[in-house]
């Protein structure tokens, strides 16, 4: 059944936290996998699902800093995986089916944002191979798992998809690089992705979603100059947040950790989500909320898959 991409009144809003959307949700017994989740909103996502008794299984290009920022939160392991490298994907996986446990959730929070041109594997841009490439094959690689555990699979997507849909006729910018352009590509390709996933993976019992987490200063900013965020309004010149509209990470993790657990959404997938409710569809104009019509086309996520199928040399479903 297809989703209605309308809000549901979930109860909660863009000020609510993870914690709060966790509240009276116990995870006992079941396994998350959370990419990106020593930093930013990954980290507050892999400390709310630990929290409420999830073990959570963090995969980091750089496990000794994971290891260091996940000190002293219970329940979480750390392996090696960089998202740029399929062949560090593989590996990954393969450890992952040895040790025979179903994934209930995984949560693809990892990206890189607006960084200089940068090219990866065989020459991919490496917007949309970390951020969508290297997810896809993750899921791919990990789907034994994923349909064991019949859960929820959160592609973590951002307003910053209104910046460009799939550019068919140069994905991976070899007539000039645009950052935000590149950016704006990779977010749409979380949500297609998403899209077409939960339309795959619905009769095993997986069901997927993807977000917009809401404005917040993490480290992804780590490609911006300062001077650039002081012209957006983001911050001043000492460095302080000035935009009102910006979340915490704490209240950025909430939509992405309600996307994995809750049971309004049960029976329900295949959607983009933004302050812990399903999203409107974007209104003409407007770039700051709802989603793109070309972001939710389910034409657009098909070929969007057949296409990240044949980079990539994985399909589970094939």
């Amino acid at each position: 059944m297809t989703t209605p991409q309308h809000p549901i009144g979930s109860g909660f809003g863009a000020r609510s936290t993870a914690a709060d959307v966790l509240r009276g949700i116990d995870l006992t017994g079941k396994l998350a996998v959370v990419t990106g989740g020593y930093s930013g909103l990954g980290l507050e996502t892999t400390r709310a699902l630990a929290g409420a008794g999830a073990h959570v299984v963090v995969p980091a290009r750089r496990p000794e800093a994971a290891e260091k920022e996940l000190a002293g939160i219970g329940g979480v392991e750390v392996d090696a995986l960089d998202l740029g490298d399929l062949d560090s994907v593989r590996a990954f996986a393969e450890r992952f089916l040895a040790s025979d446990r179903a994934v209930d959730v995984l949560i693809g929070s990892a990206a890189v944002m607006a960084c200089p041109e940068t090219r990866v594997g065989p020459g991919w841009e490496a917007q949309f191979a970390v951020n969508h490439l290297g997810h896809y094959a993750l899921v791919n690689r990990l789907w034994p798992a994923v349909a064991r555990g019949r859960g929820r699979v959160v592609s973590v997507s951002s307003r910053g998809h209104h910046n460009s849909p799939v550019r068919w006729d140069d994905v991976h910018f070899e007539r000039g690089y645009d950052k935000w352009q590149a950016y704006g590509q990779a977010k749409t390709a979380n949500a297609l992705f998403a899209l077409h996933l939960d339309r795959l993976g619905r009769e095993q019992g997986v069901r997927a979603f993807s977000l917009h987490p809401g404005g917040i200063l993490t480290p992804l900013q780590r490609h911006l100059a300062r001077e650039e965020m002081v012209a957006a309004g983001w911050i001043d010149e000492d460095g302080n947040q000035l935009n009102p509209a910006f979340k915490t990470p704490e209240q950025g993790a909430a939509t992405q950790v309600w996307a994995a657990t809750s049971p309004r959404l049960d029976g329900m997938g295949g959607v983009y989500c933004e302050d812990c409710d399903i999203a409107a569809p974007a209104a003409e104009g407007d770039t700051t909320h709802g989603v793109r019509d070309y972001a939710a086309d389910p034409e657009q996520a098909a070929r969007l898959w057949e296409y990240s199928a044949e980079l990539t040399g994985v399909d589970a479903f094939a």
